[in-house]
């Protein structure tokens, strides 16, 4: 499969993933969430491991998971660390926030991506991406007035916030990816099993301390939304990760294409969670699309 196509799988399988994401956190205690949904993910690896240990010639090469120098370790281990961050702040705001209007915010990642990718990796624009980085600010701004209608200010609102520095957080994160992946060599598989593995060790002792309520700190209700979580980022990180791994996968335009996912998050936030205000959100949604798609054909 092109880079494109598997960009297309890896963004509806993360927009399948807001909308699990939204169910399993939304008045539920944010760190069991994330450690049950990450201990999923985990699971899934070490199950591959144990088919390739003991029916070595079973699994494709796509799934096999490279053995790792100390320091190849370390990579990942930070790689876990960046990306672990960014959720705990991604899950707070979307426990408060509509998925219509959390979901755009993250989209903008691409444009930040975008900026990211021409400053370290030297990839250069066309006129039309620029346009698309453009139409993407601009589709942002018409967002937040939308949200006034819901009395979330974006200038003031807490939610906000950790969304915004989940999203940069995540940025950082991506751009991590493309060096691992195609400056440091590391196969997909590799990466996403040992980053599965470490995030599960970071958020330990995070879960031990709340259940021995270290803190003040919210009940925990089991939700089958939870496992759901860790499957569709399971498959979206997958597919994501291959692509980046081609040569033409552009780190700016696969981001970019992934996080078409929005439409996804948006409709299924409607239909799903009834959420308000849908068609006077609708206009900047579709905003960030088109900014999308030109940054894509650009």
């Amino acid at each position: 499969m092109t880079w494109i196509g598997l960009s297309l799988v890896a963004a509806v399988f993360l927009g399948i993933y807001d909308l699990c994401n939204k169910h399993a956190v939304t008045g539920n205690a944010v760190f069991p969430v994330i450690f049950f949904s990450t201990v999923t993910t985990a699971s899934v690896w070490l199950g591959v491991r144990a088919i390739a240990c003991l029916y070595p010639d079973m699994l494709p090469r796509a799934l096999e998971v490279d053995a790792l120098t100390f320091s190849q370790h370390g990579q990942i281990f930070l790689k876990s660390l960046i990306a672990g961050s960014s959720w705990v702040f991604t899950y707070f705001a979307v426990r408060q926030l509509p998925v219509s209007i959390a979901g755009p915010i993250r989209s903008t990642g691409p444009l930040w991506t975008f900026l990211g990718a021409l400053l370290i990796f030297g990839e250069r624009p066309a006129w039309l991406q620029v346009l698309g980085v453009a139409v993407t600010l601009l589709s942002f701004v018409a967002l937040s007035w939308a949200g006034r209608a819901e009395g979330i200010r974006f200038y003031r609102d807490k939610a906000i916030g950790y969304m915004v520095l989940g999203t940069l957080l995540g940025v950082v994160s991506t751009l991590y990816d493309k060096h691992l992946l195609a400056t440091r060599g590391f196969r997909p598989s590799t990466v996403q099993a040992w980053f599965s593995l470490y995030l599960v060790l970071l958020f330990l002792p995070v879960v031990i301390g709340w259940k021995l309520r270290w803190w003040q700190r919210g009940e925990f209700q089991w939700r089958w939304s939870i496992p759901c979580i860790g499957l569709a980022l399971l498959v979206s990180d997958f597919t994501y990760f291959a692509a980046l791994h081609q040569p033409d996968g552009w780190v700016s335009l696969v981001t970019a294409i992934r996080r078409s996912s929005v439409l996804v998050g948006f409709l299924g936030g409607l239909y799903w969670f009834q959420e308000k205000n849908g068609w006077r959100k609708l206009p900047a949604v579709l905003g960030v699309l088109t900014g999308v798609v030109l940054i894509v054909v650009g």
